[in-house]
């Protein structure tokens, strides 16, 4: 282990020691982002006497809802965030509120927001709602008037875009460094869609100091891996899932999604740097130090899915300075995190061409050759559920309708079968990473989805513009893509013109690509249902085909149409590349009452791992549960059912001598019945 290393570990508990309190100062508990903590109260014997401690009800859930925030504990306080984005201080040891602020200003709203958390930093916290950056007083949670314009930042400014034809927010909070927010971004996955560029903001005043452009521009590295120009209309390739700082190296890591439009590329020809990209770049200037390239021109939506963890490995018995990358393929890359040199071989695999008119795929793309995968990569008839026989003749039926699937089969008009999907395998909860053993512990789905492309009307603004995600029948896919079945009737004439115009979450806003007759007709056709207007000639990004919706493949019960494992959870060696041990991940408690256990479910939220032997993650949609392991063997050591299932990352801390576990039970997530309450456990005084 190295010197910096030994300090790493060290420092948590000689807080603990002498101060009888520790801190959850950072997203993911610590700058490496591990997810690891050497708090030692809670143990592998008396876990089982953890009791709840207290609970903070938001009261601001709606149904479809998500709350998804990794609480920060600073000093004995806890910051976290609401289902509508409202900011909280509590008192960490008794869960009493001190302070609240309210972006909408008290306004009612029933608009999904995936937010996971706040930066603490010196006297003030930053957290984002939707296109502002805020900077709010520490003490008391109100804005800091001496940032940006009142306390906010417009993060739709500097992108080089009219600014009325941006959408960006951030769902994941940011890094500091040296007197810098460093920020990734969300940004919409269709078109118009914004660029994904990486920027640091002045912590004092909000000011810009440097940018990063993930879509370069001309002279920069990659422009030549993009069509002339493009970087004035593409966007994505966006670090949605956030960064990680070393800040003894100076370097700051990102990972990046795909490229706008996710599944169709004709305007996008070329590998497309830096869309799936692991990022290496100076934090204080923002200038690249090195990259690696994880898939080439993506047409799976397969993202990186979370922030890069930074590990300490054996190699040949030495320790080295890592970086581990999880990915919705289910593979782990790991790179050393000075060079970006990959740690284990990589294998070029020659992949299938696409068939869609005007697409142009890779032809090949790289996949690491250890550790092996910890979800499975192909799909055959075989592995179609056996959970009734009318459950496996429904799955059989849908599988023979489609024509290609598994990993890398490209989206086709007669139909792919993403596998894994475009929830992964990994998603953005991220890993735990255990420094005394070298294990990396990462929770997985195993869902397959469905994705059939067809051709886009340059006849109607509805279906040019938003059936990719609403679908043709106005229906979406609920959990997923909301129904706009109705919307007439929901929201006004005014609403839904600023909806179209502004975007929200991953919608992009129209606003700079559609003229203001077209908004109105787009509204009018969501009112009315007549669509007249002929929309070729106004949208600069029309594309010929687009995807039918984001739908899972489920069985005609609802239940994931594949054989079980639907979830797991893997503790993988980065020391051998080995994997030490895989379990089934979740339940749905109606099958358990029929007799059927172990299936695992689709899960979202990450692990903490201890010093001194556990494992807490939440994350199972279905059984609402939260869960403590033996992190050597994977054994179950304790559960309870929370309030909601616990789509977030739990926290541990300790004030005042007493060690506590929080998560946030928002549930929400692929239809799950909504929640908006924190809660802490700990042991009995």
């Amino acid at each position: 282990m190295t010197l910096r290393a030994a300090i790493l570990l060290c420092v948590p508990a000689l807080l603990g020691a002498q101060s009888r309190s520790a801190d959850w100062p950072v997203y993911g508990g610590t700058s490496d982002n591990t997810r690891y903590s050497t708090l030692s109260q809670i143990t592998p014997q008396n876990v089982g006497r953890l009791r709840v401690a207290w609970t903070y009800a938001t009261k601001d859930e709606f149904p479809g809802s998500e709350m998804q925030a990794n609480p920060i504990v600073v000093d004995g306080v806890l910051y976290a965030t609401t289902p509508k984005l409202r900011v909280f201080a509590l008192d960490a040891a008794t869960g009493r509120e001190r302070w609240s602020f309210d972006p909408t200003l008290g306004k009612p709203t029933t608009q999904r927001f995936r937010q996971r958390g706040v930066v603490v930093h010196g006297d003030r916290v930053f957290f984002s709602h939707r296109n502002w950056l805020w900077a709010l007083d520490k003490a008391t949670g109100k804005p800091i008037t001496s940032f940006g314009d009142s306390g906010r930042v417009d993060m739709r400014k500097g992108l080089d875009r009219p600014i009325e034809g941006v959408t960006i927010s951030a769902s994941t909070p940011g890094v500091v460094h040296d007197g810098l927010l460093i920020m990734g971004s969300t940004v919409a996955e269709s078109l118009p869609s914004s660029p994904g560029d990486i920027r640091a903001y002045d912590v004092t005043t909000g000011e810009l100091r440097w940018i990063f452009h993930t879509i370069p521009r001309p002279g920069e590295y990659g422009y030549d891996t993009w069509p002339k120009e493009t970087y004035k209309v593409a966007g994505g390739a966006n670090a949605w899932a956030g960064l990680t700082v070393d800040h003894a190296l100076g370097m700051v890591y990102g990972a990046t999604g795909s490229a706008s439009f996710d599944f169709y590329g004709s305007n996008r020809h070329g590998d497309n740097l830096f869309a799936n990209t692991v990022l290496a770049l100076d934090a204080r200037t923002g200038k690249r130090i090195w990259h690696y390239q994880g898939i080439r021109h993506d047409l799976w939506d397969l993202d990186f899915p979370s922030p890069p963890a930074l590990v300490t490995v054996t190699r040949d018995g030495h320790t080295l300075e890592a970086l581990a990358q999880i990915t919705k393929t289910g593979h782990v890359w790991t790179f050393d995190r000075r060079t970006g040199v990959p740690l284990f071989p990589v294998e070029e695999r020659a992949v299938p061409p696409s068939r869609l008119p005007g697409e142009r795929a890779s032809r090949t793309q790289p996949l690491p050759t250890k550790p092996p995968p910890f979800a499975r990569q192909t799909l055959t008839e075989a592995m179609l559920t056996r959970r009734t026989p009318a459950a496996h003749a429904a799955a059989l039926k849908t599988y023979r309708q489609y024509a290609t699937r598994g990993l890398y089969a490209p989206p086709s008009s007669k139909g792919t079968i993403v596998f894994p999907g475009y929830d992964g395998g990994a998603e953005w909860g991220g890993p735990a990473f255990d420094p005394a053993t070298g294990l990396l512990y990462v929770n997985s789905n195993e869902m397959a989805w469905l994705l059939k492309m067809e051709p886009r009307s340059d006849k109607s603004l509805y279906q040019s513009n938003c059936a990719s995600c609403h679908r043709s029948d106005l229906k979406g896919t609920p959990g997923q893509i909301p129904s706009l079945v109705g919307i007439g009737t929901r929201r006004s004439r005014d609403e839904l013109v600023t909806i179209i115009r502004q975007g929200q979450g991953r919608m992009p806003g129209f606003g700079g690509t559609l003229e203001g007759g077209a908004i109105n007709d787009l509204a009018n056709f969501l009112i009315t249902g007549r669509d007249v207007a002929e929309t070729g000639k106004t949208n600069p990004n029309f594309l010929r085909y687009r995807n039918d919706g984001y739908n899972i493949f489920l069985d005609h019960e609802g239940y994931p149409a594949i054989s079980p494992p639907w979830g797991t959870l893997n503790a993988i060696d980065l020391n051998t590349g080995t994997i030490r041990w895989k379990i089934p991940f979740g339940e749905y408690p109606e099958l358990v009452a029929k007799g059927i256990r172990n299936t695992g479910t689709d899960n979202y939220g990450g692990p903490v791992v201890t010093e001194n032997g556990l494992l807490f993650i939440g994350a199972t949609s279905w059984d609402k549960k939260l869960h403590a392991y033996d992190k050597m063997t994977g054994r179950l050591l304790w559960e309870t059912v929370l309030p909601s299932a616990g789509s977030a990352t739990p926290s541990l801390y300790m004030v005042n001598g007493r060690q506590f576990l929080v998560i946030a039970c928002g549930g929400g997530k692929n239809g799950a019945p909504s929640g908006g309450t924190y809660v802490a456990y700990a042991l009995p005084e």
